[in-house]
């Protein structure tokens, strides 16, 4: 039996109306789970968001208190066991990171914040999940700050788009007093519509053999028809029953309809209009809805991790081959940064395998910006990285690549780092002259002959080589030698020494 049976594993979805937090065991095949737990908290985030992207003390403490709850069913839980990921309303806060550094203490775990794209995928992934099979299908998810549309088939997402209306955002916007008409409830689905005009035809194009639902509102409206009309699936004419009986309670606090738990009152009739857009813009004849959504989804990319199957190493090859990355090249940068970064891993304190992981695919890509030209090519590469679609990447994670292809070169500067990532900046410049030098000691292009030694006291940093092996190679020599004058600026003292093969490494 695979060692990985019965392992649990959670996730947990910071959305913009509710927070979820599923726990699962992994299957005896340790490729799929059982869920053995689930909570869910009203949050409301997107409630508590302003114009101008700041979020309200009390959107903060309900936000927290919920995840000190989580925490507490978290407890006992390895970090490797346990993905947490922010959506749309963490997406649009400005300056997030004080709020994210008091989350992760709340939950004593860490909290990613994705893309709408990437949110996309992942609601695939779950739904996918949930229904098996094959054929190509259309997926429709409206959280409480976006919508999301997938085109796929079988188990893979074909064409993906993420869209600024939820439930939440549409209420506010159109039913912010309460009270509901018509008319209002016509612009605010019209105004939904126009949002989906870009969208549509990419969605048209790809096509689709049945359509699905996944997210609270596609299953409050589901209960609703079921309710009132025993009707198994969401059809245009349900829906149209459904708008009449909203317009007919005239106000968001007078919407008793059967099945519509209280809960979901408040946030109903925005979630509505945007599900009559899709409806009416995609021509839906038929929405089922799903069990499976973006939580199942991590799960799922969870388990590929503890396998080895990253899907951010196929996003990062992709990537490689579409800039016309030399591969050969870049693998030796590759390993040598790498063997930089085990030799110095425990003193700077880089305990966490993510910073590995960064470093490697850095390396990787070190070059992408080639393909725009070689003039400058670090900020180019730093550009398509930041601007990319990066199939797994958590936004922190996508901006510390793009700082550290930015940083790989010319001048050296931790302003230039704090550009692109938002977070701790010393780690990063840490990474990035490991990187510098791996990229100077293959300067000719070529492999290593014999290894390379590093070690370091704080930001000093000596690093030996077989000795006679710079004055064979004055072009890394002088290299070397430059970046030595680069890095002081940010504190970092480089000093070269030789070493005599077969003698042992100190310490």
């Amino acid at each position: 039996m695979n060692d990985s049976a019965g392992r649990t594993i959670a996730a947990v979805d910071l959305g913009s109306n509710s927070f979820h937090l599923v726990v699962a065991q992994m299957r005896p095949d340790a490729r799929d789970f059982v869920v053995i737990d689930r909570l869910k908290q009203p949050v409301r985030l997107r409630m508590g968001l302003d114009d101008e992207g700041r979020l309200s003390p009390d959107a903060k403490k309900r936000a927290l208190d919920c995840l000190e709850r989580f925490g507490e069913r978290l407890s006992g839980l390895r970090r490797r066991d346990v993905r947490a990921v922010g959506t749309n309303t963490l997406r649009r806060a400005g300056n997030s990171v004080p709020f994210l550094i008091r989350a992760r203490r709340a939950l004593g775990h860490k909290i990613e914040i994705i893309s709408g794209r990437e949110e996309a995928r992942l609601i695939y992934r779950g739904v996918a999940r949930d229904l098996g099979g094959d054929g190509r299908r259309l997926v429709v998810d409206i959280g409480g700050g976006s919508t999301e549309l997938i085109i796929g088939d079988g188990a893979e997402p074909v064409a993906l788009d993420s869209l600024e209306m939820g439930c939440i955002s549409w209420t506010l916007r159109h039913f912010a007093d309460g009270r509901i008409s018509r008319s209002g409830f016509d612009k605010a689905v019209l105004a939904a519509r126009l949002k989906l005009e870009a969208a549509v035809p990419r969605m048209r194009k790809a096509g689709w053999s049945s359509a699905i639902g996944a997210s609270g509102t596609i299953k409050a409206v589901d209960k609703v028809v079921q309710a009132m009309l025993g009707e198994p699936d969401i059809t245009p004419a349900g829906l149209a029953r459904v708008v009449d009986a909203v317009v007919a309670c005239r106000h968001i606090e007078r919407l008793h309809l059967p099945g519509l738990s209280p809960e979901r009152r408040p946030v109903f009739v925005g979630g509505l209009a945007v599900l009559c857009a899709v409806f009416q813009s995609l021509g839906i004849q038929r929405l089922t809805a799903a069990q499976g959504a973006l939580r199942e989804g991590v799960l799922l990319e969870l388990i590929g991790r503890l396998h080895h199957e990253d899907v951010r190493d196929d996003t990062v090859a992709r990537l490689a081959v579409r800039y016309g990355v030399d591969a050969d090249h870049a693998e030796m940068v590759r390993q040598t940064a790498l063997c930089l970064f085990d030799q110095v891993r425990e003193p700077w304190g880089f305990t966490n395998h993510r910073h590995r992981r960064l470093l490697g695919w850095a390396a990787d890509l070190h070059e992408t910006g080639i393909f725009v030209n070689h003039s400058r090519y670090h900020r180019h590469g730093a550009y398509l990285l930041q601007h990319a679609d990066l199939p797994g990447f958590s936004r922190s994670d996508q901006a510390a690549l793009g700082a550290l292809v930015r940083a790989h070169r010319g001048s050296f500067s931790a302003d230039k780092v704090a550009e692109f990532y938002p977070g701790r900046v010393r780690p990063l410049l840490r990474l990035a002259v490991l990187l510098r030098l791996a990229v100077s000691l293959h300067r000719t292009r070529s492999p290593l002959a014999g290894d390379v030694r590093l070690s370091v006291t704080g930001d000093d940093l000596e690093i030996s080589l077989p000795e006679g092996y710079l004055a064979r190679r004055p072009l890394s020599s002088a290299d070397l030698d430059k970046e030595s004058g680069r890095v002081r600026a940010e504190g970092f003292r480089l000093r070269c020494t030789s070493y005599t093969p077969g003698d042992r490494p100190s310490g």
